[in-house]
């Protein structure tokens, strides 16, 4: 989810980077004159209509991941594009436009994008073998400290040590157990060197989890601690909303005591820093892109409920999800991003609500509406998710109710009976 943003502003500015060392202006490409091909339309198998260079594998898993959670079983075009992304070696790059073409040295591989199709291919089943590979793939490629940069080689960071973490819960793998080769460091002791303590932080700023170190300090950022509250459980993007919870809560960092905290109690700290967030925000996170107005940020709002729903924090989470529901049809990216409306679905699955009535939107027919059609939808939204434990019954007393009404209008002669289908 949120590590797409980050790499759309790391893209972007590699881009500019490379084209200034180039001495041409980065603006040349705005221009109606501009040498440069207009890209294809993206693959018809593909959920989305914008440019997929930098999230092509990312928003296809998530809208995977949504739709299997939500209850629908997606276009099998839609899941062999994305297995047909996968390279030999089991990593994933963002996005290949041939996929015909063989991976090379040259394919820049993206932990991320491997990481949440992992999710998406474990959750679907019946991709043992890729899931596997891709597994293998994401430990050979693990940093000293136990986590990964968003590529190979490059720098640990919180969001993608957690979406990796997701990825190894989801595989059924212990990521507790998942160490590195030289230091024998595990995901756990990355994500934790990325967490603000009280020798660390200014008091409203102990718990929350830092993206990465500036200038040898951490700094507190909200998306890195959403991800990382979830992570620290570790929890995959799917929560659902009967399992009670972790019971982790939340609770600030207790200063003074000895030890380094475990997962648990980090989450713990992580989700007070972001009620405290939240509740000063009137329910919402604010986007943090430097030199800009503040705006809400509806992705990682909807990634905070998620971390809260997880940490058993319901209330709080009900609340974000009531500000979602109110605000997010102003969101840019609502009617039309896979990506956007699969974080929607998730976050409403998590805390017990209805995606397909998110005040009055149908958030699961959207989603469906961006790419190839579902192979089935039985329209009953969540999967494993919030029933009443009555459905055996209810379903006896309504075949029995339609029997009657099969034998009374035989008897009678007037009526004849039809099923409704649903």
């Amino acid at each position: 989810m949120s590590p797409r943003r980050t790499a759309a502003v790391l893209a972007v500015s590699a881009a500019l980077c490379a084209s200034a060392a180039a001495g041409t202006p980065a603006s040349a490409d705005e221009s109606p004159s501009a040498s440069a091909p207009a890209r294809p339309d993206p693959p018809a198998a593909l959920y989305g209509k914008g440019d997929p260079q930098y999230d092509g594998v990312w928003r296809q898993s998530v809208a995977l991941l949504a739709q299997d959670t939500a209850g629908v079983e997606p276009a099998a075009s839609a899941v062999e594009w994305l297995t047909g992304q996968q390279c030999e070696d089991g990593s994933f790059a963002s996005y290949r436009p041939d996929p015909a073409e063989p991976c090379t040295s040259k394919t820049t591989a993206d932990t991320n994008a491997t990481a949440v199709a992992v999710q998406a291919l474990a959750a679907l089943g019946g991709h043992e073998e890729r899931v596997t590979r891709a597994v293998e793939w994401l430990r050979l490629v693990q940093n000293d400290d136990g986590g990964w940069g968003y590529n190979p080689g490059g720098a640990s960071d919180a969001n993608s040590v957690s979406v990796v973490i997701g990825a190894l819960a989801a595989a059924d793998e212990d990521p507790a157990k998942v160490l590195s080769a030289g230091d024998r460091n595990s995901p756990y002791d990355a994500l934790l060197g990325f967490r603000l303590g009280c020798e660390e932080a200014e008091p409203d700023e102990r718990g929350a989890f830092a993206f990465q170190p500036e200038d040898g300090r951490l700094h507190a950022n909200d998306d890195a601690t959403a991800a990382a509250v979830l992570a620290a459980l570790g929890g995959d993007l799917t929560v659902e909303p009967d399992d009670g919870g972790s019971g982790a809560g939340a609770e600030p960092p207790r200063c003074g005591a000895d030890g380094t905290p475990t997962p648990a109690e980090a989450a713990a700290g992580g989700a007070a820093y972001l009620e405290r967030v939240l509740s000063e925000n009137g329910g919402h996170l604010l986007s943090a892109m430097p030199g800009a107005e503040a705006q809400p940020d509806y992705g990682n709002t909807a990634d905070a409920v998620l971390a809260l729903a997880a940490v058993d924090r319901r209330e709080t989470a009900e609340k974000s999800l009531a500000w979602l529901t109110e605000n997010a049809p102003r969101w840019d990216r609502f009617d039309d991003s896979p990506a956007a409306l699969g974080q929607l679905v998730l976050a409403t699955h998590a805390v017990g609500g209805d995606p397909r009535d998110f005040g009055g939107t149908d958030l699961v027919e959207l989603l469906n509406a961006t790419g190839p059609a579902p192979a089935e939808d039985d329209g009953k939204g969540a999967k494993g998710g919030g029933g009443d434990g009555d459905g055996g019954y209810a379903a006896v007393a309504a075949a029995g109710a339609a029997l009657l009404a099969a034998l009374a209008a035989l008897l009678v002669m007037l009526v004849r009976h039809r099923r409704r289908s649903r």
